[in-house]
């Protein structure tokens, strides 16, 4: 581990360009072992004798620098040789030192310049080691990396010689970061996409066709005339006319350049990445476009691939391989709202909204562990959680339910997907300090009152120009009071923890959520509600508002049936179609399904005008959109301000499909799969269904197809695992490992 060296930075301004920190090491005889540990206020890249050492990816990642910044451990034997040896760390901006949110600057929040911090130890067969540390007698050099932000990209001259600049200096100011392990995932390079078509646009500039959006960057295989030049720009759509469109990337220009060095040349981005689907050849050495030159190479944390899904309509196939490459884009080290604009943050409502359907397709319990552990440290003191983590210091977000309850809501998914109850016990702390938070938020007890929220984000009620929706944010605010003070009781019971209070807290808020937002069974408009509506009409009845009471308990039983068929009537006045945002989204189908409505929950999974799903699937979208109308029916964009055509939020869609559709669902006492629940739900405009979740068990498996008049269900249960078994038909049973099959006669 990192315990005695020092931080280094270059001894003078070196403007743009990636610094070398470097350190010879002469070794008379070979170690047994040699293990380098480093880090940076940046990202780097370790060399050793020219060679790159590992294969990961913007190490080290980016945490609550202020707090802590992971360290990397590398064994470099197999690159060292007798004598004199080369040790390189290189090192870009990254999200510590370069422009990070929407001011254009993060200067001052972590590190005013690129600094690393690294420990060289050498072991050799007689016992003794050898130790070298950063410090001023280590040389920094210019790299041929001339250029390189996250926003902006990077400007690469393979003909630049390296300079040295002098000694490194050493960090005076004691530092407050504490170096620990990796805890997350590394991100390394994963499918690496071919060209499907160049084009030539409108206005005659040559752009080629990947067929898939991502987050990652081109590899370019070329050999040319030395010093002759390569820019490349990047985007994800084309306009209406089908010329290059980058107005929704905002200030990031995302442009690449290369000097080549006359040989045979590889190049792609060192410190930076980017999202698109389509690149422009602003700058390229040869009239002939070699399209077998060029590879778009997806880069994101390196989890591991569980959950998988097929159906009968291609539609819906691509509408999951959307929602898979949407977690992939935007699970690059943190789980990020877009890859591409001048954001790529860590909004916390993204990434509750999101976090059951994360677990199933990959495991993400390193991803989430790093990602909380990040929020427990950016947890306010009064327990208040902000909208992005790790916090920016200069961008400082609305304190807003539904996006701090990711500190609830997060560490309960994960507890649910991996059984890790050591983890949830970590997280319990943060878990009730958010409630409390909440308890002394609003102007009444047991109501979150007042405050600036996102709302129901990007909601279709009305004006959808207002991102905040329509439903009134002090409704929304006080149901997830509820919500969260429910994990909390759940998550305590599991850890065997008084939660009395909690559970007097719940049905306190409970009750005072009904006085206030409901009448007759059904929401209202709360007499002093303000939130946003100086500048937005606040509606009392909304579909989210209904949802979110059905789908956190905050009704009668006596009510339901009257919640649900008015929901039923305002989707129906509403030509069959949400008007949910990011709050209602997730649960719509869920509600609908749990209270005997599967038809209007596949009526909407099914419908193509917007809003829908099929939508952006109909109009040739391969990831997720932020907006609904992201573009609109006319082949126009929404806006230029936030506009990105690879999100995930709405991508909840497949806990539904996986939890419903399929009827896979783990129970609180089988968390991490060994007790669930196989409850699925058919439509006949499906054909057939297949899930499947690799689980520490094994792989389980709900599958189901009509043929004729019947519907054939197989299942297939890991040893370990007790499944509850319900079926259309009114076949019920208990089951254990094996494999089975059941028929019954379709209801449709």
């Amino acid at each position: 581990m990192i315990s005695q060296a020092r931080w280094i930075y270059a001894p003078q301004d070196i403007g743009t360009v990636s610094p070398i920190f470097r350190k010879t090491v002469q070794a008379e005889e070979l170690p047994i072992k040699a293990t380098v540990y480093a880090t940076a206020m940046g990202v780097y890249e370790l060399l050793v004798n020219g060679k790159r050492v590992g294969d990961a990816l913007m190490t080290p990642g980016w945490t609550s620098y202020n707090k802590r910044v992971q360290y990397q451990e590398y064994d470099i034997l197999p690159y060292m040789k007798v004598r004199s040896n080369k040790i390189d760390l290189c090192a870009g901006k990254g999200w510590a030192v370069g422009r990070i949110g929407f001011s254009g600057s993060n200067k001052g929040d972590f590190s005013d310049h690129i600094c690393v911090l690294a420990e060289i130890v050498l072991e050799y067969a007689d016992g003794t080691q050898e130790v070298y540390l950063t410090n001023d007698t280590w040389q920094v050099y210019t790299s041929k990396v001339l250029f390189s932000e996250l926003y902006d990209g990077e400007t690469y001259d393979a003909t630049a010689e390296e300079k040295l600049v002098g000694n490194a200096s050493v960090e005076k100011k004691p530092t407050a970061t504490k170096p620990i392990p990796q805890v997350g995932e590394y991100v390394r390079e994963h499918e690496r996409v071919a060209p499907v078509e160049l084009i030539v646009t409108p206005k005659g500039e040559r752009v080629i066709d990947f067929g898939q959006n991502l987050a990652g960057y081109v590899e370019i295989r070329i050999k040319g005339k030395k010093g002759s030049r390569i820019v490349l720009s990047h985007a994800e759509v084309l306009d209406s006319e089908g010329n290059f469109y980058t107005g929704n990337y905002r200030s990031a220009k995302n442009r690449i350049e290369y000097v080549l060095s006359g040989g045979e040349d590889v190049f792609k981005p060192h410190f930076c990445f980017q999202g698109y689907r389509y690149i422009r050849l602003d700058e390229f050495p040869k009239e002939e476009v070699d399209l077998g030159c060029f590879t778009s190479v997806a880069i994101y944390s390196d989890m591991k691939r569980t959950g998988h899904f097929a159906c009968g309509d291609n539609r819906i196939n691509q509408l999951y391989s959307n929602i898979l490459w949407g977690q992939r884009s935007n699970f690059v080290d943190v789980p990020t709202d877009c890859p591409q604009r001048d954001e790529r943050l860590g909004w916390t409502g993204d990434a509750q909204v999101f976090c059951r359907t994360a677990s199933i397709n990959y495991n993400t319990e390193k991803f989430y562990k790093k990602w909380l552990g990040d929020m427990m440290l950016d947890q306010g003191a009064n327990g208040s959680v902000e909208g992005i983590i790790p916090i920016l210091n200069h961008l400082r977000t609305r304190i807003s339910t539904a996006w701090g309850d990711a500190a609830a809501i997060c560490p309960w998914e994960v507890y649910l997907a991996y059984g890790n109850r050591d983890m949830l016990r970590t997280h319990f702390d943060m878990m009730k300090k958010w409630v409390e938070f909440m308890h002394g938020a609003g102007e009444e007890e047991y109501l979150w009152m007042g405050g600036i929220h996102y709302g129901d984000w990007l909601a279709m009620d009305f004006d959808n120009d207002i991102c905040e929706g329509g439903t009134q944010t002090d409704l929304i605010a006080s149901a997830f009071f509820a919500y969260s003070t429910e994990l909390v009781i759940r998550a305590g019971r599991v850890l065997g923890e008084d939660v009395s209070y909690f559970e007097d807290m719940h049905t306190k808020v409970r009750s005072a959520f009904r006085r206030a937002f409901m009448k007759d069974g059904l929401p209202v408009l709360y007499p002093k509600c303000d939130g946003l509506s100086k500048n937005r009409p606040v509606l009392g009845e909304t579909q989210t508002a209904i949802v979110l009471i059905l789908r956190f308990g905050l009704y009668e039983e006596s009510e339901r049936e009257k919640l649900v068929n008015r929901l039923v009537e305002m989707i129906e006045q509403n030509d069959g179609r949400m008007t949910t945002g990011f709050v209602g989204t997730p649960y719509i189908l869920h509600v609908l399904t749990e209270n005997g409505r599967q038809d209007i929950a596949y009526n909407l999974l099914f419908q193509e005008k917007n809003p829908s799903w099929l939508f952006s699937v109909n109009h040739g979208a391969t990831t997720m959109w932020e907006h609904w109308n992201s573009l609109r029916e006319d082949g126009s964009f929404w806006s230029t301000t936030m506009n990105s055509f690879n999100h995930y939020a709405y991508g909840a869609v497949f806990d539904w499909i996986f939890g419903a559709a399929l009827g896979i669902k783990v129970l609180d006492e089988g968390a991490g799969y060994s007790k669930v629940t196989v409850k699925p739900h058919t439509d006949r405009r499906l054909g057939f269904a297949e899930a499947s979740i690799e689980t520490a068990y094994g792989t389980l498996n709900s599958a189901w197809r009509y043929r004729g008049d019947e519907i054939r269900f197989d299942l297939t249960i890991p040893d370990g695992c007790e499944a509850e078994v319900e079926l259309p038909g009114g076949t019920t049973c208990t089951l254990t490992g094996g494999t089975y099959l059941f028929i019954e006669k379709a209801r449709d």
